[in-house]
């Protein structure tokens, strides 16, 4: 008998612990979703403002401001001004975190970026969001200007049009030559001159052409007049 009474002790006592730290868990989870509340802001709507008012408004909501570098087409909101956020108005969020904000470039005129000096994946990022196809990219190498840099576009700045031309520079990778037209010479000699010049050539020769002689360059890679760098590889297709 003084055993039972002894488990039945035991296992109310188990019991009244186990209920106890369930009640202790409910409160704590209940007084950490209050303080989350408490830290909790709504996000202000910042669109068709000036950066400068959005920056207010954040600060007195307690949040910040980052500003990304693309501007959004929107049909109704001028230029400069404020075209989309994240997160979105009316959500709630912690304080002092950073909204995203993005500008308005205004509605798209047609009328083409300027996008020189910009490096090559901004360029192509702006020519997204303008609604712009990218026609062409056409490569330098040069020290003038820096690495992946836009250094000319077709057509100019403020034209109209539908697709732009890029001309980005790859840097300078040693010396550069113009590529020479080699379009009828004797493959093994052209690729003789230009191993010397330390260039990698590869020769192929798969098919006979009629009338060209054996060993002829029929085909080259890059083509004549490219800028072609040092250790760069050339492609010499010559006739059987």
């Amino acid at each position: 008998m003084q055993f039972r009474a002894r488990l039945r002790f035991v296992g109310r006592l188990v019991a009244l612990v186990c209920t106890l730290a369930g009640t202790y868990a409910l409160f704590a989870f209940l007084g950490l979703q209050v303080a989350i509340k408490a830290r909790e802001v709504p996000t202000p709507d910042l669109r068709g403002l000036t950066p400068e008012d959005a920056i207010e408004l954040l600060a007195e909501a307690g949040l910040e401001a980052r500003f990304e570098e693309l501007r959004r087409i929107h049909p109704a909101i001028e230029s400069g001004r404020i075209a989309q956020q994240h997160p979105r108005p009316g959500m709630p969020t912690r304080r002092r975190r950073r909204i995203k904000l993005w500008l308005s470039s205004g509605p798209n005129a047609g009328q083409v970026p300027s996008l020189i000096g910009e490096s090559e994946d901004l360029a192509k990022r702006r020519l997204i969001d303008n609604v712009f196809n990218i026609d062409e990219l056409s490569e330098i190498q040069s020290s003038r200007y820096p690495l992946d840099a836009v250094v000319a576009q077709d057509p100019p700045p403020a034209s109209a049009g539908e697709a732009v031309s890029l001309l980005v520079n790859r840097g300078e990778r040693g010396r550069t030559y113009v590529m020479a037209d080699l379009i009828g010479l004797n493959g093994e000699t052209a690729a003789g001159i230009l191993r010397g010049l330390g260039f990698r050539v590869t020769v192929v020769g798969d098919h006979p052409y009629p009338g060209i002689p054996s060993g002829t360059v029929i085909r080259q890679a890059p083509g004549a007049g490219l800028q072609v760098a040092q250790g760069e590889p050339i492609s010499l297709e010559v006739s059987q």
